[in-house]
């Protein structure tokens, strides 16, 4: 009897024994698990994805085509997400809502040709800059306007809260504001506006995409400051995670290649350095340094 009780006592011991070895290793491989499919914690909205607020009408930065968000901006950041194995997810915003969006949680960054401002700073952090912008003046072929200080006095139009807008209040020209870049060409072309300052990249795409009948881009100056990735103010852990892959980006060519197919034969200053500026990159192909 007594054997026989040792020989059930050692099987309940080994029962036992053999249940906390299995929960132990269901606990590490889910603990394993946990981690391969999220990566470090970026405070993300879903672990292993990076929910991007965008435009779908700003070509060739930010827009769709195919039903797929596409342009340089985007296929920059989907390089950078990939670099941090995280799936980007696009959302289509209007540029006005869009850094409060970001700030507010609904998107854990935005991505829309976005020039760092200190008024911006107040509402969302940046990532390093990744691109340069030129200010375009957009009119039609029969308004006479060649140059930004021919404004005074003629109808503005620009996309609110851009820094497009900042730039005409800054010169007191009362801009007509509107939710987007269709908005802005649409008036041009009923002759409801005179003029639209626009990013000069974007302004020109489109004029080119109205086969140069009415709308045209008459000039363009260089802006200040350069163009960034907007992140909540609150993560820094992202914000930095970025910079890091946006390096890597630029080191590895992918930058170049993106400035190549976008922006063909455009002119790169030489006081413009993309990421942290540390690391050496390619001037695109047949391009000369703008001075």
């Amino acid at each position: 009897m007594r054997a026989i009780s040792a020989i059930s006592a050692f099987r309940r011991f080994a029962a036992l024994g053999t249940a906390v070895t299995l929960a132990v290793s269901l606990a590490a491989c889910g603990s394993g698990d946990k981690s391969d499919a999220s990566g470090p914690d970026l405070g993300l909205m879903q672990a292993g994805t990076l929910r991007i607020g965008t435009l779908t009408d700003a070509p060739p930065n930010v827009y769709v085509k195919d039903g797929k968000f596409t342009g340089f901006d985007n296929d920059l950041i989907t390089a950078v997400a990939a670099k941090l194995n995280l799936k980007p997810e696009f959302v289509g915003t209007d540029f006005s809502a869009l850094l409060s969006q970001v700030n507010g949680g609904q998107f854990d960054l935005g991505s829309s040709s976005i020039t760092i401002t200190e008024a911006r700073k107040k509402t969302v952090a940046f990532s390093n800059g990744y691109d340069f912008g030129y200010l375009g003046l957009n009119t039609t072929k029969t308004s006479g306007i060649t140059s930004f200080d021919q404004l005074t006095g003629k109808r503005v139009v620009v996309v609110q809260g851009t820094v497009q807008d900042d730039y005409a209040t800054q010169k007191s020209l009362n801009p007509v504001r509107v939710p987007n870049y269709n908005a802005a060409v649409g008036q041009l072309k009923a002759g409801t506006a005179d003029a639209w300052i626009s990013p000069a990249e974007i302004g020109e795409k489109m004029a080119k995409e109205q086969g140069g009948g009415v709308v045209i881009l008459a000039a363009k100056e260089l802006s200040s400051a350069p163009t960034a990735y907007a992140v909540a103010k609150s993560n820094d852990k992202l914000r930095e995670a970025v910079n890091r892959a946006l390096d890597e980006v630029i080191a590895d060519g992918t930058w170049t290649k993106l400035v190549e197919q976008y922006y063909p034969g455009r002119a790169v200053p030489t006081s413009f350095k993309p990421g942290s500026g540390n690391v050496k990159f390619a001037l695109p192909s047949a391009t000369p340094a703008a001075g």
